[in-house]
């Protein structure tokens, strides 16, 4: 129940994705220019750097409260912006800006109380619950757009009232799971095993409900209701774990008991994984003492590397990779210690050219459809820019479920995950045909998905677990920052192509034609080349850490 209540959360509170679909009609309403209308997308971002907040209130508020302010916030700072852009109430640009900024925030509570909750409940199986919770908050904007076009599908300021108060319903029948949380005990072997075996089903129940998202779109407002309940009725469906989960103790003696799963040919996480890193801090404290850069023994760490690598002394790329490396996961970094390591800085460059600038496209896509005279595929890219970046949370679990077949480091994984998002600028910026936007749409949030659900992950392993929390605040302040630049260079090329159209909504200035975002797509794609470089510096140098990790790992389980 926990966890369902958390998936729900997740589904219906990511409500940042949704910004270009009523994007248009803000700038119209508030008359402002492209500039002043990124600027406002990067309120709803800054919000998130706002996240230690949360942590702050849940050391004096329980956590049903939190989820509760959270909605509250939510709904003053969409349900005003939906009186604003109905002409309802008139406000200045700043007021305007400060209500983006306090919905972004009440997203961030949100993630926190999901966070919190999966690392409360889930002690053995906490990767899983975390990857399989944040993959559903990248079908947010999917639903919302199902939602919209089942009730009104001519009107995009109804995204505003819909983002205002399904958090506030959902957080209502999330609250009774939450208040009667069960006792935590410790699991068995046999127990961690089934669990991770229904994660495995969930997983494939999410698979499903992204293609039904994905393929099955509406022509009119009939359909999109039947579309609507059949998806509810995919978020209902893992409701019924617990009556599966008696009637499998029921028949595990007449129809089970002959399948052996411990053969299995993959194996999840391992109970024993979690408590790796405190075991390899202690067996391995000699080695960490010797291999750690400190400036008196800097020298000793550069030769062990060079030798490790079987690098020749004279290789200058050898050097740069080996200086200053991390020669084992799961070693705590203070922040002060977090900002002085090279392998954070290429961690963060990679994120920033990768992840966030998937972000910022899809602020614009109501913008980049408009100029290109599609219009009325906004909708539809919203779907699949939401859809994929799901399909891309989701892989990013993969490595837990291949890794007895295939082992490759997580930093590995995360430059394959970037490599689609130069290919698609370049494509985008090639050609603007309908087919070209919706490859490159679909590519972009692919990429990005992965970004967001692994850096979780990717954060513990590298600079600890029990620091994970401060430093992965610390990480995502790259994303306002990200926000604020791409967005004021996309919008500096959009403002220079303008020209005034009368009779588009208002007296609002527009962009018209391929020209409006060429060199928008050609400056990013030469950025996420940058963050494609920058993971791959990060993988070489981390990759003896993450091998030295696994064979642990496999000595632990083996002794």
């Amino acid at each position: 129940m926990i966890l369902v209540a958390t998936i729900w959360i997740q589904t219906f509170t990511g409500t940042n994705f949704d910004f270009s679909a009523y994007s248009s009609e803000l700038k119209a309403v508030l008359g402002v220019s492209q500039m002043q209308l990124n600027y406002l997308a990067t309120a709803s971002d800054l919000g998130k750097a706002l996240g230690w907040s949360s942590g702050l209130a849940l050391m004096y508020l329980p956590l049903w409260m939190v989820m509760f302010l959270a909605a509250a916030m939510g709904l003053i700072g969409y349900g005003v912006q939906w009186l604003v852009i109905r002409n309802i109430v008139a406000l200045p640009y700043f007021v305007v800006f400060l209500l983006c900024l306090l919905a972004g925030c009440s997203i961030c509570w949100f993630n926190t109380v999901c966070f919190v909750l999966c690392i409360k409940n889930f002690l053995c199986t906490r990767p899983l619950a975390l990857a399989l919770t944040v993959s559903f908050n990248g079908v947010s904007a999917a639903l919302y757009n199902l939602a919209a076009k089942s009730l009104n599908p001519s009107s995009t300021s109804l995204y505003l009232l819909l983002n205002a108060f399904i958090p506030l319903f959902t957080s209502i029948a999330a609250v009774i799971p939450i208040l009667r949380q069960p006792p935590i005990d410790p699991l068995s072997p046999d127990a961690v095993k089934r669990e991770q075996l229904t994660f495995l089903k969930l997983n494939i129940l999410a698979i499903i409900t992204g293609l039904y998202l994905l393929f099955l779109h509406s022509s009119n407002s009939s359909t999109a209701r039947f579309l609507l309940v059949g998806v509810i009725f995919l978020l209902l469906l893992p409701l019924g774990i617990p009556g599966i989960i008696y009637a499998r103790d029921w028949f595990k003696h007449t129809i089970y008991k002959r399948f052996q799963f411990e053969g299995s040919g993959f194996m999840l996480v391992d109970a024993a994984d979690l408590e790796l890193h405190k075991e390899l801090l202690s067996r391995e404290s000699s080695v960490a003492n010797v291999l750690i850069y400190t400036p008196n023994n800097e020298n000793s760490v550069r030769e062990m590397s060079r030798q490790s690598t079987g690098a020749s002394e004279g290789c200058s790329c050898d050097a740069v990779i080996g200086q200053d490396r991390l020669v084992m996961l799961g070693e705590e970094h203070k922040a002060k210690m977090l900002v002085c390591r090279i392998d954070f800085w290429l961690y963060y460059l990679a994120y920033f050219c990768g992840g966030t600038i998937g972000l910022v496209y899809s602020n614009n896509l109501g913008q980049i459809a408009q100029s290109l005279g599609q219009s009325s595929m906004t909708s539809r890219l919203i779907t699949m820019y939401s859809s994929f970046s799901f399909f891309g949370r989701l892989l990013s679990a993969t490595p837990d479920f291949i890794r007895t077949k295939f082992y490759f480091a997580r930093t590995g994984w995360l430059v394959i995950a970037l490599l689609p998002t130069p290919i698609a600028f370049f494509l985008l910026a090639a050609t603007s045909t309908e087919m070209a936007l919706q490859a490159g749409t679909a590519l972009i949030g692919l990429s990005s998905g992965f970004i967001f659900a692994a850096a979780v992950s990717i954060t513990s392993e590298l600079f600890g677990p029990k620091s994970v929390g401060v430093n992965h605040n610390i990480l995502i302040t790259n994303i306002p920052v990200g926000s604020l630049v791409y967005g004021f260079l996309a919008a500096t090329f959009y403002d220079s192509n303008t020209e005034s159209r009368p009779g588009l909504m208002t007296d609002s200035v527009v962009c018209m034609g391929s020209k409006c975002y060429f060199s928008t797509f050609v400056w990013w794609g030469c950025i996420s080349i940058l963050g494609l470089a920058s993971s791959l510096m990060l993988f070489l140098r981390t990759r003896l850490a993450y091998d030295r990790f696994e064979r642990n790992r496999l000595s632990t389980i083996l002794g």
